[in-house]
């Protein structure tokens, strides 16, 4: 597989979310044991229930998000078609810094509220 650069990667709340430099998911399935007696000891396992979150972070242009705000969000890993993450999410957490040597910056905390759409390419 070829390497591809992260430099044109975005995030999307309906709009461009302006000023984001960095962005993480983490998409899990819980496992579900059913080992038994028939196992003969060793641990046996089903998927339950799935379930994401993450967080995107920059410096401040424009409005923040809003903390408890239910939005679409698309997170895109570059500009390439299919290179994406789409959800519907709540922003849970947003934090702000600013510093007398620096820009302020955002990072914004998200939970999944149900299916996500994973990258096909």
């Amino acid at each position: 597989m070829a390497h591809v650069s992260g430099k044109t990667g975005n995030v999307s709340t309906g709009a461009n979310v302006t000023g984001i430099k960095s962005w993480s998911i983490d998409y899990s399935a819980d496992a579900l044991e059913t080992t038994d007696f028939a196992d003969a000891g060793v641990r046996t396992y089903i998927a339950g229930c799935t379930g994401w979150s993450g967080s995107f972070e920059g410096e401040k242009d424009g409005v923040p998000q809003g903390i408890g705000s239910e939005i679409t969000l698309t997170l895109y890993e570059t500009s390439t078609a299919n290179q994406l993450w789409t959800g519907n999410c709540l922003i849970t957490r947003v934090s702000a810094t600013s510093s007398a040597d620096g820009k302020p910056t955002y990072t914004y905390d998200f939970q999944g509220t149900g299916a996500l759409t994973v990258p096909t390419a």
